[in-house]
């Protein structure tokens, strides 16, 4: 059976040289839509590349996020509940030493407010952070020092700004190191800047325990556990609801909405594949006709062998040798204008990248995936076999001694 797959294998490749001419120009169209087809998922992949790298960037896959819910719905109607829970500062020791699995803890309060420098005229729009001795993981200090276990304790007049607060006022890093800032009746001085080149809001950040008590009714501070490893965060989301119900008497664990990072990967990766069947759906109407191609040059074929046809079946070849024949041609013409395509699907994202990066100043990279190959195999021999059936039944139809009578 192998060999006479092989050899099936081997007529078509002959036939096809035979033809070369006439067969290029009629597999133009299945050249064209896997062209088309490679170039747009290999930057599809690409664009979900570089959109992963932005958010691993950007947040830890290995947090878990903790909000106090602040409204509920009624009737369909938004409303702001008369108590919420507030995660205070001195409730992350208690929340800390109970947890199995080992987790950094961070206690966040934000909201929007005005920032004068002592000295200086200008007023900055600033998001303003209450904030526990640790920032976010890995977050170093472009100039001075950042908060101390003291700075919470005494809470003292210490301040953090990012580098977009110190662009926006048009001072170098360590120009403002012992500056004071004033943020409503509170005066600030400041001990350091976050290097923070990916954040263009400028950034003002406190001791959490110097805010009041109306203002984490205001706004409730949120708080973030990082993991150790990937495998320990809904482990620790776990753990975190059943500190509620203890920390928590009062309130159920819906008031707060527990969250991971890894949704927003899923988010990315389900918008990215309704991307890639949509333009996948496109495209096909280029493999479609380039299939038409592939049965216009089996047909044609059919014809001018006729006599061929009408000796082989008179020496003894069975339908299904006819049959696997053509079809054989067929996956070997839709498998050479797929190879085809291919490399010029490849050489065309490759060109189009600089062009990309010339209008648009971001990392991009075209990625070429082992998925992207593996379809277009499958394309080719579907292509083949769909769009080479009809003629190799219509070949294994004929009666022999009609054909070798057309001599």
């Amino acid at each position: 059976m192998i060999k006479k797959i092989t050899g099936s294998f081997l007529l078509a490749f002959h036939n096809i040289r035979s033809h070369f001419f006439h067969t290029m120009l009629s597999i133009l169209g299945i050249v064209i839509g896997v062209a088309a087809l490679v170039a747009i998922l290999s930057l599809i992949d690409g664009l979900e590349k570089f959109a992963k790298d932005q958010i691993r960037q950007t947040s830890s896959l290995n947090a878990v996020m903790v909000y106090s819910e602040s409204f509920k719905w009624i009737n369909h109607v938004r409303v702001r509940k008369d108590s919420i829970p507030v995660i205070t500062y001195d409730q992350l020791a208690s929340l800390k030493s109970g947890l199995k699995h080992p987790a950094e803890l961070y206690l966040q309060n934000g909201q929007a407010g005005e920032i004068r420098i002592v000295g200086d005229t200008a007023v900055i729009g600033t998001i303003v952070k209450g904030s526990n001795e640790f920032l976010l993981p890995g977050q170093k200090a472009d100039a001075g020092i950042l908060f101390q276990s003291s700075d919470l304790t005494g809470k003292k007049d210490h301040a953090i700004v990012n580098s977009a607060f110190a662009q926006a006022i048009n001072k170098k890093s360590p120009e403002l190191i012992g500056k004071l800032a004033v943020f409503k009746s509170d005066t600030l001085r400041i001990i350091g800047v976050l290097q923070d080149t990916l954040n263009k809001t400028p950034n003002l950040f406190l001791p959490i325990t110097r805010l009041r008590d109306e203002e984490f009714q205001t706004m409730p501070p949120g708080l973030a556990l990082e993991a150790s490893t990937f495998e320990d965060v809904n482990l620790i989301k776990d753990e975190v609801k059943e500190w509620i119900k203890k920390a928590f008497p009062k309130h159920q664990v819906s008031d707060f909405s527990i969250v991971t990072n890894e949704f927003r990967l899923k988010q990315a990766e389900q918008g990215f594949l309704l991307f890639r069947v949509i333009m996948g759906l496109i495209v096909g109407i280029s493999v479609l006709v380039g299939g038409i191609g592939v049965m216009n040059v089996l047909l044609i074929s059919v014809t001018q062998r006729t006599v061929e046809i009408g000796v082989r079946k008179a020496v003894g070849a069975k339908k299904r040798d006819l049959i696997l024949q053509f079809l054989s041609e067929a996956i070997t013409v839709s498998s050479f204008g797929s190879f085809i395509g291919l490399i010029a699907g490849v050489g065309f994202s490759m060109a189009v990248v600089p062009l990309i990066r010339l209008f648009v100043e971001i990392p991009f990279e075209a990625s070429y995936t082992w998925n992207t190959f593996f379809l277009i195999s499958i394309i080719a021999v579907v292509v083949g076999i769909v769009f080479g059936t009809y003629p190799a039944i219509r070949a294994s139809r004929l009666d022999p001694v009609e054909a070798i009578r057309r001599e």
